[in-house]
């Protein structure tokens, strides 16, 4: 067993590392294959402490054997860097929290013709009992998306309509999405215990229609999907390009609807955003009730602290303490509550008292990660609310006056305040290319100088946004 000391400095070193990953390989690799990353223990300790082995986790095999591919050398280097002991670091895959287990038979049920369909196979899905309803805060950040997932259970629920199918929620990492599908999937399991519920992440969509297809047993995979209530697949951005998987999915998509059960897709952008998806996939996810999951405020993310907060009588955090971190921790749920979980084990494992000065101290990698975190996407946003335009204006081909200039100051706003290149700036404003990034810039910089309300308002935008 680990001993406290040797655990605390292990965490510690974690969070170093992390923030190291994440300003090494940038937001993008680091949310779709480090984040999901979690610290699980020590190996091979002995009486000075000097264990040997990092133990970190996945949620699965095939994550595991990327990170061991691409980043097993850098995760060592990067811990023998803090502690010269470690020598190893093993990437294993983590028990799934929503796994599909054991079968049973369902009744039978008519079907749009009114015969009734066989007795299939359904696996039986057990949800995170956290990720309920109940448990998930609600604000203005959140609210579309939490009544669209409630009024989808409800309707599931009482087989009446609820005027919209498929549901799509689109939001950043850790915003809620996973939380509101396990909270689906149990509130509808809790009232028909019977009904068949499908979760799959879509890479695991992606690894099990693949390995039918090399057992070339490709009708159990459809029959299995394509039979059940509610279909419900996370992440769904992880199969662009995947065309043999997007023609399966596709084709999924179709059967579920038609036949008149649910489905829930999510994935982190709106589906005219999402790149390497074929059109008809993202008109059919259109066609429903597209919900989105902006950031928290710092309302929502104090009131996420409190929640939290509540179901741990026995700990006591300062009110300042959650202020502190409901300011300063804004890039999304996950490492909010993970920074407060942070802070919490620090203060037991050391047995110090909760305070500022000591929360600065356990978070102060993780407070300067995200000083300097700033995104594109975070900048469209502030622009579009800022001149009271649409989120889609910022990457639309539109020419009008009212949209190119906050388009082009959100342009130069990109190029001012984050480390990416005109290309790539470019790209996430519709696919424009570097010379229109190059001209927007320069043509602000110029008008900066004597258009003094623009000035004003590139100057107000800045200060909300570093802050």
């Amino acid at each position: 067993m680990e001993s406290p000391a040797a655990l605390s400095d292990a965490l510690r070193v974690w969070g170093l590392v992390r923030a190291h990953l994440l300003a090494d390989c940038g937001d993008k690799t680091f949310n779709a294959w480090l984040a999901p990353l979690s610290f699980a223990g020590l190996d091979g300790g002995s009486e000075s402490d000097a264990y040997d082995t990092i133990r970190l986790t996945v949620p699965s095999r095939f994550m595991a054997d990327w990170v061991r591919n691409h980043f097993a050398d850098r995760l060592r280097h990067a811990f023998a860097a803090h502690l010269p002991a470690v020598r190893n670091v093993q990437i294993d895959v983590a028990p799934a929290p929503a796994a599909c287990g054991s079968e049973t038979p369902i009744h039978p049920v008519p079907d749009a013709g009114g015969s009734l369909n066989p007795p299939v196979a359904a696996p039986v899905c057990s949800f995170e009992p956290r990720y309920s309803f109940d448990s998930f805060v609600v604000g203005k950040s959140n609210e579309l998306a939490f009544n669209a997932a409630q009024t989808l259970a409800n309707a599931v629920n009482a087989g009446a309509p609820a005027g919209f199918n498929p549901l799509f929620l689109h939001g950043g990492t850790g915003l809620g999405k996973t939380h509101l599908m396990h909270a689906i999937g149990a509130a509808v399991l809790a009232r028909a215990p019977q009904a068949k519920v499908v979760y799959l992440s879509a890479e695991k969509f992606m690894v099990e229609f693949l390995a039918a297809l090399r057992a070339r047993d490709t009708i159990s995979f459809k029959q299995r999907l394509r039979s059940c209530d509610v279909l419900m697949i996370d992440d769904v951005q992880f199969i662009s390009g995947k065309d043999s998987t997007q023609e399966e999915f596709f084709h999924t998509m179709n059967e579920i609807i038609s036949a008149g059960k649910w489905l829930v897709i999510s994935a982190d952008r709106s589906p005219q955003n999402l790149e390497g998806i074929e059109s008809r996939i993202l008109s059919r996810l259109a066609w429903g009730l597209v919900a989105d999951i902006n950031p928290a405020d710092f309302e929502l993310r104090y009131n996420i602290l409190t929640a939290k907060l509540d179901a741990m009588p026995h700990v006591h955090v300062p009110p300042a303490v959650i202020e502190f971190l409901a300011r300063k921790i804004v890039a999304n749920v996950r490492e909010l509550e993970g920074a407060l979980n942070r802070v919490i084990a620090y203060g037991n494992l050391v047995g110090r008292p909760i305070d500022l000065d000591f929360t600065r101290e356990v978070l102060a990698d993780v407070l300067r990660a995200h000083s300097r975190k700033l995104t594109i996407d975070d900048i469209q946003r502030r622009v579009a609310d800022h001149y009271a335009l649409k989120l889609n204006d910022m990457i639309s081909p539109r020419r009008a006056r009212e949209v190119a200039r906050p388009r082009q100051v959100a342009m130069y706003l990109a190029k001012m305040l984050t480390p990416r290149s005109l290309p790539e700036i470019g790209r996430r404003f519709g696919g424009r290319d570097h010379t229109t990034v190059m001209h927007a810039v320069k043509r602000i910089e110029e008008l900066r100088a004597s258009d003094h309300e623009l000035d004003r308002d590139i100057a107000q935008l800045r200060r909300s946004l570093d802050g």
